[in-house]
């Protein structure tokens, strides 16, 4: 745990969270004391991936045996958590003072306090061991990253759709228009047969393919962690026992042969990002859904997207050391129980207000903003929190990302909330980070953006060949 001096209580508290720590200003200060320290030394994070890939991160820390060398620890180890669910590794070099290394050793070891990040991100993810090297600095492997172009097609019929743990949205798409679009309810988490999601998912594709001459291609988007179209790790499927979950993890590449149509599936994240580069006609954007959980999504200032797992919803923006934890991992103040309907859930009795039990999560999102379109207060006073909240999160963000511009949607974003979110997260960035006020464009989706929406992105993704099209 950070020292009480580092965790900096905010210029801007959100108003249903006093003991809110950010994890911007926690990291800054921590840095800034190395540097007037004058004896600070390299800390450097190798983040290795298949095929050679390499993410590095660079710091500074205290040297091994400077009075304050033991809070090296907890900040190293929160900057990983991080650095591990934007970008991705089973392999992570740790370049720097070796204690800092062997304790990550530790951490991330079976057993350890990150074991979950540990299995999820090596057996599960990229389905090999996962393992932490301590080393020098200059011991750590050179950057090596990809880029690859993602969507933008748009010619042909299409079918774009999208996998939210409370609603199944689908579109057909001609030529880039959405000539129809419908929400469907379900309750995949709670499902144990694959059978259920499959049946689910292809009478989506069955209907919207109704409503078009043909179907050229099929793009979707999902909660998760997708590589080739399968799913690694989704909260859609956390229901599905693992001796069948290769049934999940195939699912799309037999749905694309019984369709007979190219198929491509991304996480939704990288499609609210894509959606808003579309629309906007900009780049280094960083899009962030707030629905069931916190999704989010980057294309770079070449208009690609890298191969980074960008999970922040598992990903540290409050360094309380009695933040909320997330169900699924036990970790505190990770992004998803702060930007998305579970921080609602989460806040709603603060002011208050008892949120029905015995109905869907969706259910129970709407009766919470139908509070807050009335004139609610106490409602007024959660989505006044959230944007708090992303305000820090955005500048804790713009410390791993190049960005430029932020699209915020989801279903949290509905209605009067959304613009509650933009303007707290305005003034954060305002008051505490100008330099950031003045860099970053921070938008809901307008009119213009809405003409590219999510399911003609979702939809763009898939390239059809002339021989798909002949």
């Amino acid at each position: 745990m950070l020292e009480k001096t580092l965790l900096k209580e905010p210029a801007i508290a959100p108003p249903l969270d006093p003991e809110f720590r950010p994890a911007v200003l926690a990291n800054r200060q921590f840095r800034a004391e190395v540097d007037a320290s004058g004896e600070g030394v390299p800390l450097v994070f190798g983040l290795e991936r298949p095929g050679g890939v390499v993410s590095r991160f660079e710091t500074r820390v205290f040297p091994e045996g400077h009075p304050r060398a033991g809070q090296n620890l907890a900040y190293a180890e929160r900057l990983l958590k991080f650095l591990l669910w934007q970008r991705g590794a089973y392999h992570v070099y740790v370049g720097g003072p070796r204690s800092i290394g062997e304790y990550l050793r530790r951490v991330y070891a079976p057993g350890g306090e990150r074991a979950f990040d540990a299995h999820f991100l090596g057996e599960e993810v990229y389905q090999r061991p996962f393992t932490v090297t301590p080393c020098a600095p200059e011991d750590v492997p050179a950057e090596h990253e990809i880029e690859r172009a993602l969507g933008r097609h748009l010619d042909g019929c299409r079918i774009g759709f999208d996998l939210g743990a409370s609603d199944l949205k689908v579109s057909a798409v001609i030529d880039g228009e959405a000539v129809f679009s419908t929400e469907i309810v379900w309750e995949p988490r709670e499902q144990t047969d694959p059978a259920y999601h499959r049946e689910k998912i292809m009478s989506a594709l069955k209907l919207a393919a109704s409503k078009m001459p043909r179907v050229d291609a099929i793009g979707g988007s999902s909660a998760g962690v997708y590589i080739d179209n399968r799913p690694m790790i989704a909260s859609l499927f956390r229901g599905i026992p693992r001796e069948r979950f290769d049934e999940v993890r195939n699912m799309f590449l037999d749905i694309r042969r019984e369709m007979g149509v190219p198929l491509e599936i991304v996480n939704d994240g990288e499609v609210t990002a894509l959606a808003g580069s579309m629309s906007l006609g900009v780049n280094r954007i960083l899009g962030i859904a707030l629905g069931s959980s916190e999704a989010a999504g980057y294309v770079t200032g070449t208009g690609s997207i890298t191969d980074w797992l960008n999970e922040l919803a598992f990903a540290p923006i409050d360094y309380n050391p009695n933040a909320p934890a997330d169900e699924w991992s036990g970790d505190r103040g990770v992004g998803s129980q702060y930007f998305s309907q579970q921080c609602v859930f989460r806040l709603a009795p603060k002011v208050g207000i008892d949120v029905p039990q015995g109905v869907t999560n969706a259910e129970k999102l709407e009766f919470v903003q139908a509070r807050l379109e009335a004139g609610d207060e106490g409602a007024r006073q959660i989505w006044k929190s959230i944007g708090v909240y992303m305000g820090y999160g955005l500048a804790h963000y713009a410390d791993f990302y190049d960005l430029e511009h932020v699209l915020l949607l989801g279903r949290v974003t509905s209605g009067q909330g959304g613009p509650l979110i933009l303007d707290g997260a305005r003034e954060v960035l305002r008051v505490e980070f100008p330099e950031l006020a003045e860099r970053i464009s921070l938008q809901l989706p307008d009119e213009k953006s809405r003409r590219v929406g999510q399911s003609v992105a979702a939809a763009s993704l898939p390239e059809i060949s002339r021989e798909d099209a002949s």
